[in-house]
């Protein structure tokens, strides 16, 4: 550990923590490659495993928060976390099977969907008042088995393709799917890091710093999508512009080795 690991990894932390908080799926996307670029860690599956480990405990604490506000749809929640806990440990396995630059190539074409999704306008409100039914559960549950895999295979929490799932399995709002996102994100990361840990590919000091700079970070993103409110989709336009460029910088890295 260097004087430079140590401020970069609290800064990074900063940065994902609020954009979790902001925006909730997509908000963990940057967490890999600024452990490769900024924070100095080499190995692409060490920075993998680390950035999982720290970005579900950040993702847990911004939880909390939105829990507070009610925003969190606990049983829909659940559901599609604990399906998507099995897809999340096979999709890490495979991933520890690939070499580690071709492993970034499919993780820079995965931000680039992650961008190009962000994007999207929601086609309708949603409704605040849904609750968890039989039906509900057989529609959240193969999604969220799939999307674990997905979060699983790329070191990603996930959160861009669990909130339009939220939204098109429950028929919820934007701001529910968001703030109800964080379980899971929380949960894939675990099981993600979990399995990269038993390899020993998690450097846990740089977790443990980009935790603690997740803490301020997770605050300011809560507090500045209250400020965001009817310009969430302009904000969340101009940061998914910003993944596209680090998503053409990951994949020109990793091509060139």
């Amino acid at each position: 550990m260097t004087l430079h690991m140590v401020v970069t990894a609290l800064l990074s932390g900063a940065v994902v923590g609020a954009l979790l908080g902001l925006f909730g799926g997509g908000g963990s996307v940057l967490a890999t490659p600024l452990m490769l670029y900024f924070v100095g860690i080499q190995d692409p599956h060490m920075a993998i495993g680390t950035s999982a480990a720290a970005v579900s405990v950040n993702a847990a604490m911004n939880l909390v928060g939105h829990w507070r506000g009610g925003r969190v749809k606990w049983p829909c929640a659940s559901v599609f976390a604990l399906a998507g806990l099995i897809g999340s440990f096979l999709g890490s396995s495979l991933a520890k099977a690939f070499d580690g630059q071709r492993l970034l190539v499919f993780f820079a074409a995965a931000m680039a969907v992650i961008a190009l999704s962000m994007f999207r306008k929601p086609k309708s409100d949603g409704n605040p008042e849904v609750h968890i039914t039989w039906a509900l559960t057989l529609k959240l549950a193969p999604l969220g088995v799939l999307t674990g895999l997905a979060a699983g295979f790329f070191g990603i929490g996930g959160g861009f393709l669990i909130v339009p799932g939220l939204m098109a399995a429950t028929g919820m709002t934007l701001a529910n799917a968001a703030a109800s996102s964080l379980l899971s994100v929380s949960v894939f990361g675990a099981a993600t890091s979990l399995n990269y840990a038993v390899s020993g590919l998690v450097n846990w000091p740089v977790a443990g710093l980009f935790i603690l700079g997740g803490l301020g970070g997770g605050l300011a993103g809560i507090w500045g999508g209250r400020l965001l409110v009817g310009h969430a989709l302009i904000a969340r336009r101009i940061f998914a512009g910003f993944v596209l460029v680090v998503a053409a910088y990951v994949a020109m890295r990793a091509i060139n080795g």
